[in-house]
C-alpha cells in the first residue's frame, strides 16, 4: 500500500513521465517517525537512480551535482528524517541503521521504485549494504561512493590522517578529546584543517557543501558516529560488513578520490571482496569526489549505469 504522500508544497514541473512513470518534481513521504523530503530530478526512460546521502544528519545539498546523471534516467534525492528539509523529531530511539533502512524502503514504496539503482556516499554506503541485507527485490547496482564499511579501518587511516597535520594542531586534537571539549573553538579549528584536506580540496568550497553544513543535524551526528570525521565514539563505532561484501550478487562501482578518508587503498580491499566489482579513484578529489571533480565524477557514474542497464 502506498504511503501517504503531502501534497503540499509539492511542485510538478513540465515535463511529462517517462516509461518509469516518474516526472520532476519535489514532495514528503510519511515515514516510521515523521515525514521525509523528496526531489525527482529528470524524466528518462532508464531506471531511476536512488541517492543515500553521507552524515548521518547531513542533508543531501552536496548530492546536488548528480542531477547530471538525470539526463538518462529519474534521480531521487531526498533527506533522511532529521536532516535538511525533512521533519527533525527529537526522539534519539530513531536515530538506528535499522529504522534509516526501513525508511529506505518506505521510500522506494511511496515512490513505487520497483526497478531501482542505489548510490550511497559515506554513511550512505552503510545504509544501502544493510539495506542489502534485507534482501529487497529490483536493486540492479550499488554505487559505494567514499564507502565506510570498517569503522576500524576507517579510524586507522584517520589516525594516519590526522598524523599529517601539523603537530600543533594535532596537540589541540589529542588535548580536547581527552578532556572532552571538542566543542571548543581550537578543536573545530583543528577540524577544518582536517576536512580541508580530505573532505573536499574545492577551494572555495562549493555552496552545496555549504548548505549541508548549515544544515546539518549535529545531534544525529554526535549520537551515531562522534565529534569529528576522524573520531568514531557513537552507536557506529563497531560498524563491520566486510564479511557480507562477498555475498553482494549484482553489479558494484566503487568510488574514491585519492585525497579521500576512505582511503584508496582501503576502498580497494573492499573491491576485491565483491566479485566482479568495479573502482574508480579521482585523483584530485577527497571525499567529497562529486564536488571536487562534478563532471568526472558523472561521466563515470552514468558509464557504469547505462552498461548495467545495457547488459540486463
Amino acid at each position: 500500500m502506498l504511503k501517504w504522500i503531502s501534497l503540499a508544497l509539492v511542485i510538478v514541473v513540465l515535463p511529462a513521465c517517462g516509461g518509469n512513470g516518474l516526472s520532476p518534481h519535489e514532495g514528503y513521504v510519511d515515514v516510521e517517525g515523521g515525514r521525509v523530503w523528496y526531489r525527482i530530478a529528470g524524466s528518462g526512460n532508464e531506471i531511476p537512480l536512488i541517492l543515500l546521502h553521507g552524515g548521518p544528519g547531513a542533508p543531501s545539498y552536496y548530492l546536488n551535482p548528480l542531477e547530471g546523471i538525470a539526463v538518462d534516467r529519474p534521480v531521487i534525492f531526498y533527506d533522511q528524517l532529521g536532516a535538511g528539509r525533512s521533519e527533525q523529531p527529537t526522539d534519539a530511539s530513531l536515530w538506528t541503521v535499522d529504522r534509516f533502512v526501513r525508511e529506505l524502503g518506505d521510500v522506494r514504496e511511496a515512490l513505487e521504485l520497483d526497478e531501482v539503482h542505489i548510490l550511497g556516499h559515506s554513511w550512505g554506503s552503510m545504509l544501502a549494504v544493510d539495506y542489502m541485507l534485507t534482501k529487497p527485490e529490483g536493486v540492479r547496482s550499488l554505487i559505494l561512493a567514499s564507502p565506510a564499511l570498517s569503522v576500524r579501518r576507517w579510524a586507522e587511516d584517520a589516525e594516519r590522517l590526522v598524523a599529517q597535520l601539523p603537530e600543533e594542531l594535532q596537540r589541540r586534537i589529542d588535548e580536547h578529546e581527552a578532556s572532552g571539549t571538542t566543542d571548543d573553538p581550537e578543536y573545530q579549528e583543528a577540524t577544518m584543517e582536517y576536512y580541508k584536506r580530505y573532505l573536499s580540496r574545492s577551494d572555495p568550497w562549493s555552496p552545496d557543501l555549504l548548505l549541508a553544513f548549515e544544515h546539518f543535524n549535529t545531534d544525529i551526528y554526535g549520537l551515531m558516529w562522534g565529534p569529528s570525521e576522524f573520531t568514531a565514539t557513537g552507536t557506529l563505532k563497531d560498524y563491520e560488513r566486510e564479511d557480507v561484501l562477498p555475498d553482494l550478487d549484482l553489479p558494484v562501482l566503487f568510488t574514491a578520490g585519492r585525497y579521500d578518508e576512505a582511503t584508496p587503498e582501503t576502498v580497494e580491499i573492499y573491491r576485491r571482496l565483491v566479485p566482479g566489482s568495479k573502482i574508480t579513484i579521482f585523483e584530485n578529489s577527497a571525499h567529497m569526489t562529486m564536488l571536487d571533480e562534478p563532471q568526472a565524477y558523472v561521466d563515470v557514474v552514468r558509464q557504469f549505469l547505462n552498461e548495467v542497464d545495457s547488459n540486463r
